[in-house]
C-alpha cells in the first residue's frame, strides 16, 4: 500500500486530487486539516513527515484568491505561499520522500509574453503587477523542486494549471476568482429579481478555464509518468508542465455562459474602474498532449456541474449571503 500525503486536501484542487486517488485500491491517502497541521510551521511539518513517513507528497496547499485579494493582501500571499512550499518540500526531502508533485499557477508567466504561453517563457519578462507576489512564490516552488532534483536526485515535479473552477471553489463576495464570483452574482440577482449584474473590468481580457477534476486527472497523470519519459520531455531546470484546455474565451463570453447556466434573464454591465489584469492568459498545452493527456469536460458542462454544487452547498444559506 502506497502512502500519499495530499497537502491542502480541503481546498478545491486538493479535494479533487483526493477524489481521484480514492479510485486507486493500492493508495492510502494521508491528510491533515489546518487545525491539525500548520504548514507554515517548519518544525511541525518536519515532525509530521518524520512520524507519518509518506511515500509520496502532492502539494496542493496554497493561499489563493482573485484580483481583489491579491491586490489587498500581497504580503500574506508571498509569505504564506513561500512558507508552505519551503516547509513541505524540504521536510519531504529530509525524510527521504523521493516523489513529490508541486501545483503552481499560470500566473508565473510574464504579462506580455507571446500567447499561448510555453513552458520555456518562464522568467523572460515582467510579471502581471496585480498578482506578482503570488507568482514569485510559485516560481520559487518550481525552482526549489528542480534544485532538489539537481542536487539530490529527487523526483519532484511541477504542474502549472490554468484558471480552475468546480466543486470546492471559494464563493466569497470579494476574494473569489471570476467564475465563482459571477456564479454567485448571477444567482443572487436571479433570486432577488434584479435586472442587472455588474461584472468587473472591461470584459475584453481572454481567459482559459479548466474544470478542477480534469486538473486532478492531469496532475496524477504527470505525477505517475515513468521518470525516463518525464525527464526526456522536460529539462533539469525547466521541468514544469502546463495543464489547460488550449482554448480561451473573453470575460464577456464567460459572463454570457454563466448567465445562461444560472438562468438569469436580466442584463449585465461592466465596471471599468475595476482592474482587468493580464490581457490574455492562454497556456500552450502541446507538451501535455504529446505525453498523452487531454481534458474531458467542456466549459459549459463544467459550469453546470459547478452551479449544481453551489446550490447544493449553499441553497439553505441565502438568508445570510455574506457568510458564504
Amino acid at each position: 500500500m502506497k502512502k500519499i500525503f495530499v497537502a491542502g486536501h480541503t481546498g478545491m484542487v486538493g479535494s479533487a486530487v483526493c477524489r481521484q486517488l480514492q479510485k486507486q485500491a493500492d493508495v492510502e491517502i494521508i491528510t491533515r486539516t489546518r487545525d491539525e497541521l500548520d504548514l507554515c510551521d517548519q518544525s511541525a511539518v518536519h515532525e509530521f513527515m518524520k512520524s507519518e513517513k509518506p511515500d509520496e507528497v502532492i502539494l496542493a496547499a496554497a493561499k489563493v484568491g482573485g484580483i481583489h485579494a491579491n491586490n489587498t493582501y500581497p504580503a500574506e500571499f508571498i509569505y504564506q505561499n513561500l512558507q508552505i512550499q519551503n516547509n513541505v518540500i524540504h521536510a519531504a526531502h529530509m525524510n527521504d520522500v523521493q516523489k513529490l508533485l508541486f501545483l503552481g499557477s499560470s500566473c508565473i508567466y510574464p504579462r506580455a509574453v507571446e500567447q499561448p504561453m510555453r513552458e520555456d517563457t518562464l522568467l523572460t519578462g515582467v510579471l502581471e503587477p496585480t498578482n506578482e507576489p503570488y507568482a514569485i512564490a510559485k516560481i520559487a516552488g518550481i525552482k526549489m523542486c528542480e534544485s532538489y532534483n539537481r542536487q539530490y536526485g529527487r523526483d519532484y515535479r511541477s504542474v502549472m494549471p490554468t484558471n480552475l473552477f468546480g466543486p470546492g471553489d471559494n464563493y466569497h463576495p470579494e476574494n473569489s476568482h471570476v467564475v465563482p464570483a459571477l456564479i454567485r452574482r448571477f444567482h443572487e440577482a436571479k433570486l432577488n429579481n434584479l435586472e442587472e449584474v455588474v461584472v468587473w473590468g472591461s470584459g475584453t481580457p481572454r481567459r482559459e478555464f479548466l474544470y478542477v477534476d480534469d486538473m486532478a486527472d492531469a496532475s496524477l497523470f504527470v505525477h505517475n509518468l515513468p521518470r525516463i519519459t518525464f525527464d526526456e520531455n522536460t529539462q533539469s531546470m525547466l521541468s514544469h508542465i502546463n495543464v489547460g484546455t488550449g482554448t480561451d474565451v473573453t470575460i464577456t463570453e464567460l459572463a454570457e455562459t454563466i448567465k445562461e447556466v444560472v438562468g438569469f434573464t436580466g442584463t449585465f454591465v461592466f465596471d471599468r474602474t475595476k482592474p482587468d489584469g493580464t490581457p490574455r492568459k492562454l497556456l500552450d498545452t502541446a507538451l501535455l498532449k504529446r505525453l498523452g493527456f487531454s481534458n474531458n469536460i467542456s466549459l459549459k458542462m463544467g459550469l453546470e456541474i459547478a452551479y449544481e454544487n453551489f446550490i447544493c452547498l449553499n441553497g439553505e444559506r441565502w438568508s445570510n449571503t455574506s457568510d458564504i
